[in-house]
């Protein structure tokens, strides 16, 4: 069994790892770009169709952490192979559904099963590997997440506008499905936490630092997603509304550029890293704020912005991973509520900043958000963000 005296990074069981991070983010935001199409096929009003994004993020944000905790002790190869069939069965019944109440249960559901995979990926990836290898282990089994958002969605976008939606999940299905087979095959297992090691939601949450990486998911996601669930709004305000897909593929580019960056340098420098990325990130929201009209600087923005979301989820993972110690499962978990969380509160407050002082307060929220995010973690060089 490959273990972790291991002393290079296992390509295959990552690349594994980072596929079904793909299918996750895929399965999650592809009724975004699929929402006309869906609409029509559906006779239901293009609301209802973005309700399906919705009650996937409940599922995740409401069962993560008492799954989580509930599943500590069993193995982790069945418990992710039970993930990856969930998605094949879950996106098969979306393919087929014509009801919207049951694509709205199967939507929850595969939300559910998300929910439990990303408290165990990051883990999972850390175990295959020796201390001096985690951080880049992490930063290839996380790159599904960019890789989805920049490339998967376009093209999923594309094809199901052009073959049909159902098409697209089914897609998804026959890549779990392959994915279920090999991994049932080559994917090494370890061990779940010990039964009398087993701990409560509230005891990790009291780890030192488990508080702090916790406090700067939520800002940073609910900070990115203020604007990034209205960036068409915002982008109005340049003139660049029949620009949207190329302002979204520089922001997807430098996503898959930041990932590659942090894979090379989180494990000697995970506190510079965090510091930088959000010291770019207030940069970007703070040029967003003061040149809404000038397309140029506005396109920088949106790479700036993209490098330091490349390196989000493996920089917080890893943060979380380390304060987690052997509860690392679990603090995942309390990761992905706060992720989820921060997606979830932004469209509700990003609508009623629209609605009510217009696009161009995205930025200056934003930035307020980023700067506590920056004064958190700068504070948490004990414990949280310390190495």
């Amino acid at each position: 069994m490959m273990g972790e005296k291991q002393q290079h990074l296992p390509w295959a069981p990552l690349l594994a790892l980072a596929l079904s991070g793909f299918i996750c983010i895929l399965t999650e935001t592809l009724p975004a770009g699929l929402l006309l199409p869906m609409s029509d096929s559906l006779a239901i009003s293009e609301g209802r169709v973005g309700q399906l994004i919705t009650v996937f993020a409940i599922g995740s944000v409401l069962t993560a952490m008492p799954l989580t905790a509930l599943t500590q002790t069993w193995s982790r190869k069945p418990l992710l192979l039970a993930c990856i069939a969930g998605f094949l069965l879950f996106n098969s019944i979306t393919a087929i559904a014509t009801n919207y109440t049951v694509l709205l249960i199967a939507r929850f559901l595969v939300g559910v099963v998300a929910g439990v995979l990303w408290g165990i990926v990051a883990i999972y990836a850390r175990r295959l590997v020796p201390y001096e290898l985690k951080g880049r282990a992490m930063a290839v089994a996380m790159m599904g997440t960019p890789l989805a958002l920049a490339l998967g969605v376009p093209i999923g976008t594309f094809f199901g506008n052009l073959v049909g939606w159902r098409f697209i999940f089914a897609a998804i299905s026959v890549i779990a499905a392959g994915l279920l087979i090999w991994m049932s095959l080559n994917m090494p297992n370890f061990e779940g936490q010990p039964v009398g090691q087993r701990t409560t939601l509230k005891q990790v949450l009291l780890l030192p630092g488990v508080r702090s990486v916790l406090f700067v998911t939520f800002t940073w996601m609910l900070a990115h997603n203020i604007l990034y669930s209205y960036i068409g709004p915002y982008l109005t305000l340049g003139g660049l509304e029949a620009r949207v897909d190329v302002m979204l593929f520089i922001f997807g580019v430098t996503t898959i550029i930041g990932l590659f960056l942090v894979g090379v340098l989180i494990d000697r420098h995970l506190r510079i890293l965090v510091l930088s990325s959000l010291t770019i990130f207030a940069l970007a929201a703070l040029l967003f704020g003061l040149y809404t009209t000038t397309p140029i600087l506005i396109g920088i923005s949106m790479g700036l912005w993209g490098l330091t979301f490349g390196v989000a989820p493996t920089l917080l993972q890893t943060a979380i991973a380390d304060v987690g110690q052997a509860s690392a499962n679990v603090a995942q978990s309390m990761l992905v509520t706060a992720w989820n969380s921060g997606i979830g509160i932004a469209g509700i407050i990003g609508a009623l900043l629209l609605n009510d002082y217009g696009a161009a307060s995205f930025a200056w929220v934003m930035l307020v958000l980023i700067l506590g995010a920056l004064v958190v973690s700068g504070a948490a060089s004990k414990a949280g963000f310390s190495k």
